[in-house]
């Protein structure tokens, strides 16, 4: 099939039949040789799985005519953890080989809401951050939602909790081929911290044993958690708070996960108003986090943080340093503009000044109407 594919779309006229893939694509590599080609092969982790020795081979080849051909060998994979190791780690065969990588990013905040805007130019800030905490961005949540005319919070709440939907089954689908075995263990931490459990006592507590091993995992090996630290933190510094990276993971593991059984009896309208229920607290949180990814974007901000002292009682979303200018600003984000008190803002702005001398430290709120 490949070989037939190769045959249709070019001028290439491949010698043999029945051939192994290795063979083919060296026939490409000599065809190279001469003519410029490229080469894409998406899905590539897969490969072990159809040839053991594929990557093997493949180095050989590599190594033999990557100087002399003009081929742009491009190979995409959506298992994170198995292309890292296919071309990281050190005892695989195409170790070293790698001479660039592109890790595709969700699209920034501008771009989701201009994405947003033409599908629905009346939108609301609650659909813009539906949207946001459901997909985060990602191009193919993003567009499974707007291929259905999911425009709206209520048309993309029945969208995600209808029979069928790709949402419902996309995070065990992926995450299992990602862990193997062992993804019971991760997934409980996972839905532990998308609950709201994010130090690691609390989690230890909860699981019964120490969870360091499988969380340095989760944070170095798949980078599906990131560990925060309120500013200014001096190294080894314990008061540690972990969040999920990765916005619709985090909205599964809160929602859907729990509510498995509901998934089972096809009870899709439960689940909606068990979504519905929580929903207006946890948006709370990805309005936050919408905030800091905006000033991340800006190109004078130098540093996005946040900040919460040793007790945990006093707490500042959002702070957005600008090194070069020496400027701060320093945000209170709530959902409802009316909730948020500058006054007891700049109470907690006199704890964390020690930290920025010199600097010009300016104050304000941020809600659902600054989106």
């Amino acid at each position: 099939m490949f070989q037939q594919s190769i045959e249709r779309q070019t001028d290439i006229s491949i010698v043999g039949h029945n051939l192994k893939l290795h063979e083919l694509i060296e026939q490409l590599f000599q065809y190279a040789e001469k003519e410029q080609l490229t080469l894409v092969i998406d899905e590539f982790q897969e490969l072990e799985y159809v040839s053991s020795d594929f990557f093997s081979r493949l180095q050989y080849l590599w190594d033999m005519y990557h100087q002399r051909s003009k081929i742009n060998f491009i190979v995409c994979g959506s298992i994170y953890s198995m292309m890292k190791r296919i071309f990281e780690n050190s005892k695989e065969p195409l170790f070293g080989r790698m001479t660039h990588k592109i890790i595709l990013k969700p699209f920034r905040t501008d771009t989701l809401k201009h994405i947003l805007q033409e599908h629905n130019p009346q939108y609301s800030s609650e659909d813009l951050l539906f949207l946001y905490t459901v997909t985060g961005g990602v191009p193919m949540y993003v567009s499974l939602l707007m291929d259905q005319a999911a425009t709206t919070k209520e048309r993309m709440l029945n969208a995600i909790c209808s029979v069928g939907s790709r949402f419902l089954n996309e995070a065990p689908d992926m995450l299992i081929g990602e862990f193997g075995k062992q993804y019971t263990n991760y997934f409980g931490i996972l839905q532990l911290i998308a609950s709201g459990m994010t130090s690691q006592k609390e989690i230890d507590s909860v699981v019964g044993k120490s969870t360091g091993q499988y969380m340095q995992v989760l944070e170095n090996e798949y980078s599906l958690i990131q560990r925060n630290l309120p500013y200014g933190s001096k190294p080894g510094c314990r008061n540690v708070r972990w969040r999920l990276n990765d916005n619709f993971l985090a909205f599964w593991f809160r929602f859907i996960a729990p509510n498995s059984q509901m998934l089972a009896m096809d009870n899709m309208k439960l689940l909606q108003e068990v979504i519905e229920d929580g929903y207006t607290q946890y948006s709370g949180l990805m309005l936050e986090k919408y905030f800091r990814q905006r000033y991340a974007e800006q190109d004078r901000v130098t540093e996005v943080s946040s900040w919460w002292d040793r007790s945990g009682e006093n707490e500042i979303d959002l702070i957005a340093v600008c090194g070069l200018d020496r400027q701060v600003t320093v945000t209170e984000v709530k959902r409802n503009r009316s909730k948020i008190d500058l006054r007891i803002l700049d109470e907690k702005v006199n704890q964390i000044k020690p930290l920025f001398p010199r600097y010009k430290i300016q104050t304000i709120g941020l809600s659902l109407e600054d989106m």
